[in-house]
């Protein structure tokens, strides 16, 4: 499926509709995009540069389309941006350095004091892995950096 190897592309966005729009409004918004960026509409006059632009353009606008003009796609498309939305909203507290954070001997982690005087930990092996850890007191996170 082709928006699988594109995650990160609005299909929404390009088209100028919102997910919560019907097929009916998609495809008339898609058809009217359609008109304005087609190759064999543009004016002979339209500068090199401009040209490809608009032909890339109509690419994404294509691409778009066999996306969310598919009820299965369309779904499968959904769901990954929910997915996505859902993984990246962590409420990162603070980003810190690994090398900023505290060894400690006994348990073989690092650690780092949070706000609420509770603590982040993370093993040796977890640092070279795990980027987010939680607070072992409350619902803060942090973001180690590298």
């Amino acid at each position: 499926m082709a928006f699988l190897q594109s995650p990160k592309k609005d299909w929404y966005c390009i088209l100028g509709a919102k997910p919560s729009e019907s097929l009916t409004e998609l495809k008339r918004k898609y058809q009217k995009l359609v008109l304005l960026y087609h190759p064999d509409k543009q004016s002979a006059d339209v500068p090199a540069g401009e040209v490809e632009e608009r032909v890339q353009r109509f690419i994404e606008i294509d691409q778009a389309w066999k996306i969310l003009g598919n009820e299965e796609t369309k779904k499968a498309y959904d769901l990954q941006r929910r997915e996505d939305d859902l993984t990246q909203s962590w409420p990162v507290d603070v980003h810190v350095f690994l090398e900023d954070m505290s060894w400690n001997n006994d348990d073989q982690c690092y650690t780092f004091t949070c706000r609420c005087g509770g603590r982040y930990s993370i093993s040796k092996n977890e640092a070279e892995d795990i980027s987010l850890v939680c607070c072992d007191t409350c619902s803060l996170i942090i973001e180690i950096l590298r």
